[in-house]
């Protein structure tokens, strides 16, 4: 079987690294540009590009499939596809590459559809506090992860799994459901099953605007929005006049009132109230500083009981 994959992310790797293990020709693969990182910005290839390079494999990077299309659909039709296989690509994809596969376009995407259809299902999963998320393999269509669905795998999410960590143990669920999912339309044992759109709900970009972190809000909350920025855009506060990124927290108790929002109630934890419960800030980032455990952070920033944590 021949496949042309399309994908950029971590999250798309293991799905990669599936095909190639299952037996699966990779005849090209479609990955974002490279990008500008860290403090010398130099030029970054995504994951799955090191990846195919790293199996022989042609690798295209084209900025828009859309406003490229001219180029790449008769490359793309040139090489034959069995099927498309596209993994957190980023790109959407034109009606005429959607036609192209034999057998489809499927996307492995990262939550329980018609729920979480959009950039960041992952992430949306873990600050709704949802208590499952997962995997669905569908057939892609026009609209925004609007495509019949074809397999689902649901993955319960953990007290204080960052949305960074639930990633990282999603992506390989998404592959195994790959192979299957590829196995049952070639057997035949696959029917895709149309999404109910009344159910759908979305889960946009996320940006640096939703990091400021409100105490006024119920702790659970507060929780949620912590784990489900990490690691990026991160949660974000402001702690003796400096502000400081949150990473993780953990639940102390969700309800009664024991401080002010935002006061810290225990400076040797980093204990804050929040409107109702509070929480435990366990890792965070000084502003100018390394990430650290808020036990270290302690050590160089003495907190003071009743202090208040701003928004920003």
């Amino acid at each position: 079987m021949n496949v042309v994959f399309m994908g950029t992310p971590d999250f798309a790797v293991p799905s990669l690294e599936a095909l190639l293990a299952s037996g699966y020709k990779v005849s090209a693969v479609f990955t974002q540009p490279d990008k500008p990182k860290g403090r010398g910005m130099k030029l970054t290839p995504p994951p799955v590009k090191e990846l195919a390079e790293k199996n022989g494999i042609t690798v295209y990077q084209p900025a828009s499939l859309k406003r490229e299309t001219e180029v790449y659909t008769p490359i793309i039709r040139d090489l034959c596809p069995d099927f498309i296989v596209v993994v957190a690509y980023g790109k959407l994809l034109p009606p005429e590459v959607l036609e192209i596969p034999k057998y489809g376009c499927i996307n492995v995407h990262g939550s329980l559809l018609p729920k979480y259809r959009g950039a960041a299902p992952i992430q949306h999963t873990v600050l709704n506090g949802d208590e499952y998320g997962g995997v669905t393999t569908m057939l892609m269509a026009e609209g925004m992860d609007t495509g019949d669905m074809l397999l689902k795998e649901m993955v319960r999410h953990g007290d204080t799994e960052t949305a960074a960590e639930f990633f990282d143990r999603l992506a390989p669920v998404g592959a195994k459901l790959l192979i299957k999912t590829l196995s049952g339309i070639l057997a035949g044992t696959v029917t895709p099953v149309p999404q109910d759109g009344e159910e759908a709900t979305l889960a946009p970009m996320l940006s640096k605007e939703m990091s400021p972190t409100d105490f006024n809000r119920p702790a659970r909350e507060v929780h949620c929005h912590i784990l489900g920025l990490s690691d990026w855009p991160c949660a974000t506060a402001v702690l003796g006049g400096k502000k400081i990124k949150i990473y993780r927290s953990e639940l102390v108790f969700e309800t009664g009132k024991r401080g002010a929002p935002g006061e810290i109630t225990n400076p040797e934890t980093l204990t804050v109230a929040c409107s109702e419960g509070a929480v435990k800030l366990l890792e965070v980032q000084p502003e100018g500083s390394r990430r650290m455990s808020a036990a270290d952070y302690l050590r160089g920033h003495p907190a003071k009981k009743g202090e208040i944590i701003l928004t920003e």
